[in-house]
């Protein structure tokens, strides 16, 4: 696994913790999940220090899919104890999913798995669209975007950048901040 890890105000003095055994500590821990992947992946992690906190973001990049998790903790080792969890359950829920659907498309009856049946069309119901909206996307800053987005009540808000002339997402993070989703083409 590539590794990218940041640190941000992080504060380990008082618990008598260095910042290289904490960084070495994270690659051990996300090396475990290499198994699950035929690529080498790319792992993004972001540690810091809110109040009497410790945070751990990460991200992993791998075969087309992002892995993301957030877990913050009075110790930096049970956060990154419980981000390798979560991790691994989404790449285990993920890989399940896209079995089920590779013996699905083989196969054109229901197949048995554990014994239990299962259709295409429960499997649809996984990630049913219940709803789609159309609207028209106008040129404003991302400051305006907000407020928009606050007047409505909603937690996201897409427009079109007027500085960049690219659509963008706004949303309301966890700890009240706003952040921004900008495409990339690739």
């Amino acid at each position: 696994m590539k590794f990218n890890i940041i640190s941000r105000k992080l504060n380990l003095a008082a618990k008598h913790l260095d910042e290289k055994y904490v960084k070495d500590y994270v690659e051990k821990k996300l090396s475990k999940l290499d198994k699950f992947f035929k690529e080498e992946p790319d792992a993004r992690v972001v540690l810091g220090s809110v109040k009497d906190e410790e945070y751990i973001e990460a991200q992993i990049y791998a075969g087309g899919m992002i892995y993301r998790a957030e877990e913050a903790d009075k110790d930096i080792l049970t956060a990154i104890d419980k981000i390798v969890d979560i991790i691994e359950r989404q790449i285990r829920r993920n890989k399940t999913r896209l079995e089920k659907r590779i013996r699905r498309e083989a196969v054109a009856e229901p197949v048995l798995i554990s014994g239990k049946s299962f259709t295409e069309e429960e499997d649809k119901s996984e990630f049913e669209i219940v709803k789609t909206k159309r609207f028209s996307v106008k040129p404003m800053l991302p400051e305006e975007a907000i407020l928009q987005m606050k007047l409505l009540g909603h937690s996201f808000f897409i427009f079109k950048n007027a500085k960049t002339n690219e659509i963008n997402i706004v949303y309301q993070r966890k700890d009240g901040k706003y952040a921004i989703i900008e495409s990339v083409d690739e």
